[in-house]
């Protein structure tokens, strides 16, 4: 009985459901980052690695079931299109869980780049903004894809061609095909081609850099005081 009503509040409310969902969603996300959420054990740096790696199969998976129920729905397979959403969104909540507790109980990484590598002058620039855009979509995606999964398991194919699923739907697939795709690339840039270092050694690197310049500044400027 109590399913049933929930099923009939969200079909009569699934812009009021995606909204609750949405903010859930990013406040776990928030929190997370934060620390304020201690939900997560501690990680390990190697496991913070592992972690990484499963959610790039995660999203690698994900973005290949999207693309293929897309194609299920350009053909008119209705059924086979449904699961393949339903198990693309069933990953991307593996994900959230793997990055949530890769952020609450390890840390970030920050991009770093040696002198001589391939393209070096030019490759963080082109990193940062992939990165930006895949961050962007992500919390952009967040709403659109709940909306049109929150249609989707409440209403029957014949309802569905009433509503805006089909428009939301294709937005939704743009943007978290997009988003996941340069996910992806990030990762390998970032775990594979590049190098990394924690977050807050990269904080005190930065910290450090000018200090060591202002240090070596005063020093010869004492030298030439006594000159």
């Amino acid at each position: 009985m109590a399913t049933t009503t929930q099923r009939r509040l969200a079909k009569e409310h699934p812009k009021a459901i995606t909204g609750i969902l949405s903010l859930v969603g990013y406040a776990l996300v928030l929190g997370a980052f934060a620390g304020v959420i201690p939900l997560f054990p501690p990680l390990s740096e190697q496991t913070v690695i592992l972690f990484s790696d499963l959610i790039a199969i995660v999203n690698s998976l994900a973005l290949f079931v999207i693309l293929i129920g897309w194609r299920f729905i350009r053909r008119g397979e209705v059924q086979k299109h449904r699961v393949a959403m339903l198990t693309a969104f069933a990953l991307i909540c593996v994900f959230l869980v793997l990055y949530l507790w890769k952020v609450g109980g390890g840390f970030e990484k920050s991009f770093v780049v040696e002198n001589g590598q391939f393209l070096a002058s030019i490759i963080k620039p082109i990193y940062l903004l992939m990165l930006a855009i895949h961050i962007g979509l992500s919390v952009l995606a967040v709403p659109v894809v709940l909306y049109a999964v929150v249609l989707g398991l409440t209403h029957t194919p014949t309802e569905l061609a009433e509503t805006a699923h089909a428009r939301v739907g294709r937005i939704a697939v743009a943007s978290w095909s997009i988003s996941l795709a340069l996910g992806i690339v990030t990762y390998l840039l970032l775990n594979h081609v590049y190098g990394w270092v924690p977050r807050e050694e990269a904080v005190l690197l930065f910290l450090a850099v000018p200090a060591r310049q202002l240090w070596y500044s005063a020093k010869s400027d004492d030298r030439t005081d006594r000159h």
